[in-house]
């Protein structure tokens, strides 16, 4: 399937963008960007996950766009961003770090979203100067720091030894996964979704997922089965909110409950229940609506930063799928 493929109508068909660049990463990574939305609206930054594209946005970026500035970008070797032999959380910090300095301008804020993998390209970068010139607050959708393979569902066994071994190997798998047929869309809707999830959301998610190229997710999913960012959610010094679904089976909630605990700013955890690991497809309207929030209360706010009792426990909001 060609890495380009993805629905062309209704509301997970991608926008077409104000305009896009391409954003040269640290190590020479070619990046691809796009920018949506009025140039003087308050930004939003978007950083997509594992096997994904900036085609995952497209629900956010379709409702934001009337209102905010969007910036939305593809992982290296994800989307339209060539791949790179440069595999490690340290080049994804690096790749944001290029985006937010080409796309903001000196001293501007950005709310900053990370699902899955980009949640954790947010932590590892949460101590890098450039990320905290920018970076406003934080929205953390359906991901974790460590542990990930140990911690999945996907593989309906016992924990222990032989289920980690198990999905370590399903999830860092080299076949294809070829055309999306019926029985593809059953597997990924299992692996990555709620039961609930419609047929036309699984049949986004699987167009995007399938448009990755099978060198690239297999090279990601040995970065992920080793990851340990632990000490950068200590370091995300700014406002940080997190979703996820109750029924995520790559992510599930304890993950949520881990950065509930270790944040050192938390400001509020919201559970999307019987929603799996695809929370902005799943609920699109939720996640929208919590990034319009934190926009609201963080970006557009002149003068001092809002009074708020980070330090308190966060409120934890439970909403339908």
């Amino acid at each position: 399937m060609s890495r380009l493929a993805s629905v062309v109508s209704g509301p997970y068909a991608p926008p077409t963008p104000s305009h896009e660049l391409t954003v040269v990463s640290a190590d020479g990574a070619p990046l691809h960007v796009e920018v949506h939305g009025p140039e003087d609206a308050p930004p939003v930054v978007l950083s997509h996950g594992w096997t994904c594209s900036t085609a995952f946005w497209a629900a956010q970026i379709r409702d934001l766009a009337t209102d905010h500035r969007v910036i939305a970008y593809d992982q290296r070797g994800h989307g339209r961003s060539p791949a790179h032999p440069a595999c490690t959380t340290q080049a994804l910090a690096d790749d944001l770090e290029a985006v937010l300095a080409q796309t903001l301008a000196p001293g501007e804020k950005a709310l900053i979203v990370g699902h899955s993998m980009g949640g954790m390209t947010v932590m590892a970068a949460a101590a890098r100067p450039r990320f905290r010139a920018h970076a406003a607050a934080v929205l953390l959708c359906s991901t974790g720091s460590s542990r990930l393979v140990a911690e999945a569902l996907v593989v309906p066994l016992r924990a222990g030894r032989v289920r980690t071994w198990i999905t370590g190997r399903v999830l860092g798998s080299r076949a294809p996964l070829g055309p999306v047929t019926p029985v593809a869309r059953s597997i990924l809707k299992y692996a990555t979704m709620g039961a609930g999830s419609a047929p036309h959301m699984v049949e986004a998610c699987a167009r995007i997922v399938h448009a990755c190229p099978r060198a690239v997710r297999h090279a990601w999913a040995a970065v992920l089965e080793a990851l340990d960012l632990d000490r950068g959610v200590r370091e995300l010094q700014v406002p940080t909110a997190i979703v996820h679904g109750t029924c995520d089976r790559l992510t599930p909630p304890v993950h949520a409950r881990a950065l509930v605990a270790a944040l050192p700013h938390c400001v509020g955890l919201t559970e999307l229940t019987g929603v799996g690991h695809m929370t902005p497809i799943e609920a699109p309207g939720p996640v929208t609506g919590r990034i319009r929030e934190l926009v609201t209360t963080y970006v557009t706010v002149t003068g001092d930063r809002p009074t708020e009792e980070h330090d308190s426990t966060p409120a934890q909001i439970k909403e339908g799928a």
